[in-house]
């Protein structure tokens, strides 16, 4: 498995460096990683809520017996723990190798941050549902957005900060 893994990373590595090429002289290596890495966990986010709002919860809500939950939000809540795995594994891995925090407290500060994203993650689907009337895929594509903004600041400067090390 071990090896897999080490495979894995350094495909996407590598296919992420190579890319950089020609931003190179616009941003650093490890925003553009960031990037690239946080592009393919959000693709991989948004598919998986598409796929279970649409075929799986089927738009309806679920209805749990003693508590029922809006289509939106449960596909929320059953993709989240694929996306935070792999979001996790991709940013200790390829993006921000060089910080020296013990993996334990990455996970907990990652943690941490992840649950900053979940509530806003939560707050704004309502909102963009419920309040806005915007279809729940386009509104899970508006709030990505505005929680990958505040998950990179939390990311670099927190989860996986990096001391004595310019931060370009």
């Amino acid at each position: 498995m071990y090896k897999i893994l080490s495979i894995l990373r350094k495909t996407i590595t590598g296919i992420s460096d190579w890319f950089y090429q020609p931003f190179s002289k616009y941003i650093s290596l490890v925003t553009f990683r960031y990037g690239f890495t946080g592009g393919l966990n959000t693709v991989l986010d948004i598919f998986l809520y598409f796929v279970f709002y649409n075929f799986v919860f089927k738009k309806q809500m679920l209805d749990l017996g003693f508590y029922a939950i809006t289509p939106h939000i449960a596909a929320f809540l059953v993709v989240f723990p694929i996306t935070f795995t792999t979001g996790f594994m991709l940013a200790k891995y390829v993006t921000f190798t060089q910080s020296k925090l013990k993996g334990k407290k990455q996970l907990l500060r990652y943690g941490l941050t992840v649950m900053g994203a979940i509530a806003l993650n939560y707050i704004l689907l309502k909102f963009f549902v419920e309040t806005c009337d915007i279809w729940a895929t386009v509104s899970k594509i508006i709030t990505t957005g505005l929680v990958v903004i505040y998950s990179y600041f939390m990311q670099r400067y927190f989860s996986f900060s990096v001391k004595g090390i310019p931060k370009s």
